[in-house]
């Protein structure tokens, strides 16, 4: 199926959310591979964008085989979050705010989640970044920023007035963090109250998962988070049930394996073999989740001091 995010296109409405740390060129290029129809780089700040922090340049590469993507931006300043959508935008296909992150460091500046508590500053950023940028703005956020203040349904109106999009809403309040049950009667409600499209993300670990989404919250569309890290195949897996009713067999060993190679020769590929080697331990520890001495493993892998040695572990699961 076809989803419009404003005049972009998407050919299939199953992607790939932001994660920090995770959702890097090299993971969104495999998850790309699996049927992700749509991708999200890490969240960036705006502030490091407009004062050309290098940092940001790496959060931000993209190559072939990695489009349509957004960059998700965070912020809490309206005129900075405009100037850094206009900056990067001719990059990218969509422009994504952070209004959802529930990380102490960026709520005590006032952004991601601690946006949810001052909807009227979070308007004004909309606007500025809408009015400003000539690609679609979208908006990731949460069902609240606590239960005592359940707001998801008001900003969701907000923001679509706001000129925005799309939506992407997390059944969690900032308070949950990712504890506790995603609430999807709020994503329910979020689709129900506006008339843009609306993604939903929280909770969806199988195929199974990702029907009952679409059934349950009547939502456009699934963001998928969690469940992708070290397991990507999980997309084709959803899209493939979605279209056909057919569940795909679980990866055997040996497939696992394969895509483990993969990730890890295009994270040498862009990365090189230094920064691969550090940014696959914990990869490979979510990859091998489950294995037979699962705990062992993941203490060889923290050991791992070059790529060659990552091989071997990964040659020697049985």
């Amino acid at each position: 199926m076809t989803l419009k995010i404003g005049n972009l296109v998407l050919q299939g409405n199953v992607i790939l959310a932001p994660m920090a740390g995770v959702t890097d060129l090299p993971f969104r290029i495999l998850c790309r591979e699996y049927g992700a129809s749509f991708a999200c780089t890490e969240m960036v700040s705006a502030k490091a964008i407009v004062y050309h922090n290098k940092r940001t340049e790496e959060l931000m590469e993209t190559g072939a085989g990695d489009e349509p993507l957004a960059v998700q931006l965070f912020g809490s300043d309206p005129d900075i979050m405009a100037e850094a959508a206009c900056m990067v935008e001719e990059n990218f296909a969509v422009i994504d705010v952070n209004m959802g992150c529930p990380v102490p460091k960026i709520v005590k500046n006032g952004e991601g989640s601690c946006l949810m508590t001052r909807p009227e500053l979070a308007a004004r950023i909309l606007r500025a970044m809408v009015k400003s940028c000539g690609k679609p703005v979208t908006v990731k956020f949460r069902k609240g920023f606590r239960e005592d203040s359940v707001n998801a349904v008001e900003f969701a109106r907000m923001a679509e007035d706001a000129g925005v999009a799309a939506l992407t809403i997390h059944g969690r309040t900032r308070e949950q963090y990712y504890s506790g049950k995603a609430d999807w009667n709020i994503i329910k409600k979020v689709k129900d109250a506006v008339s843009i499209p609306v993604f939903g993300n929280g909770d969806v670990f199988s195929p199974e998962d990702g029907r009952r989404m679409l059934e349950e919250t009547g939502v456009d569309g699934i963001a998928l988070a969690r469940g992708v890290k070290g397991n990507p195949w999980l997309l084709k897996q959803i899209i493939h049930y979605l279209s056909t009713g057919e569940l795909l067999p679980p990866p055997c060993l040996e497939e696992r394996k394969a895509v483990m190679r993969r990730h890890m020769k295009l994270m040498e590929d862009h990365k090189g073999a230094y920064i691969a080697t550090l940014e696959m331990r914990k990869h490979l520890s979510w990859y091998t989740a489950g294995l037979p001495g699962s705990s062992r493993l993941r203490d060889e892998l923290n050991h791992a001091a070059t790529l060659e040695e990552l091989r071997q572990i990964i040659d020697s699961l049985e």
